[in-house]
């Protein structure tokens, strides 16, 4: 079942250039977007800043009108819709915003309670599972302005889930967060989507992106350059392997022979504590290691491994220049 329906989704905004004779200039922040979200599903949206991802979100937030389009939330619209859909999402965004830090974490949660008139005694049952869940609570009655980073970003979590939503909307909810801190919010994270929750998650972090979601979808310039399961994303890049090697004494000649050897589809070098980590992108990995290994016998090899593609590899694939 889909509860998320983007279809045709534009939204452009007109901004002044100088001061004296401005001109209006229309930038597009999306060009057509288009894609579904399943009920249950950890869904990913990666691309660059600036690339349309947290336009998405505050259209499907209901916080701002898309340019032309639609986007719908289990059958409504988000715009003209918005009492329909609002009782059924909640978004939470990276950083320490939306929460008030003279007041204690329970007194937050009380507060976001009032806004959406839960009652009193369905409020203080789900404040209590929601502190134990996101593991504040035995720090629940102390101000917010004492709590660490990683705290705060628990408790923006928590608020989140206030209302209960069907649907919440994430936009890098680990941005800045210490290893420990990020695995405990992925955890978090996955027992939602276990519990029937729908997630849509922004992130900069490849191995989050890799590690939680069911899909992702890579968005450049405003438009969807691919979507898949990670899985069936590799398969694209599968053709070749990739070979990493720390060598000394590298040239440039020999960089130039790697590339001359048949089979290798590119390579990429660079210095670091005068050893040489070069990276080959081939077709047939076990040949090349024995080229190699012949051609380069004088050579020092310090460390040698195939491995297969990242989520990160084919993130700078399709987002970046092309290389991997």
């Amino acid at each position: 079942m889909e509860v998320i329906n983007i279809e045709g989704l534009k939204r452009s905004y007109n901004t002044k250039t100088g001061v004296l004779n401005s001109k209006t200039k229309t930038t597009e922040a999306l060009k057509g977007v288009s894609f579904n979200i399943k009920k249950g599903e950890i869904f990913g949206l990666l691309g660059p800043n600036g690339a349309g991802k947290t336009t998405i979100i505050k259209i499907l937030a209901t916080l701002l009108a898309p340019t032309s389009g639609t986007a719908k939330i289990l059958g409504f619209d988000t715009y003209g819709q918005e009492k329909k859909v609002r009782p059924n999402i909640n978004f939470i965004f990276g950083g320490e915003r939306n929460l008030y830090w003279r007041l204690s974490a329970r007194d937050n949660l009380l507060y976001f309670a009032d806004l959406y008139k839960i009652d009193k005694e369905t409020r203080e049952k789900r404040i209590d599972y929601l502190l134990d869940l996101v593991g504040l609570t035995g720090r629940a009655d102390e101000k917010v302005e004492t709590y660490s980073k990683g705290m705060k970003q628990k408790l923006q979590i928590a608020r989140g889930l206030i209302n209960n939503p069907e649907i919440l909307l994430l936009d890098e909810p680990t941005i800045g967060l210490d290893p420990v801190s990020s695995r405990e919010l992925r955890n978090i994270v996955r027992t939602l989507a276990g519990k029937g929750h729908t997630i849509l998650l922004t992130t900069h972090y490849m191995y989050e992106a890799e590690e939680l979601c069911d899909r992702i979808a890579f968005i450049k310039n405003g438009e969807i350059v691919a979507l898949n399961t990670v899985s069936e994303l590799k398969k694209q890049l599968n053709q070749n392997s990739i070979i990493e090697v720390k060598v000394s004494d590298f040239s440039d000649d020999d960089i130039s022979k790697l590339k001359s050897m048949k089979g290798v589809v590119e390579v990429s070098s660079y210095l670091k504590d005068d050893i040489n980590n070069i990276k080959i992108v081939c077709e047939t990995p076990l040949e090349i290691i024995k080229l190699m290994l012949e051609k380069f016998a004088d050579k020092k090899i310090i460390n040698l491994q195939i491995r297969e593609f990242s989520l990160e590899d084919i993130y700078i694939n399709l987002i970046g220049d092309g290389h991997v």
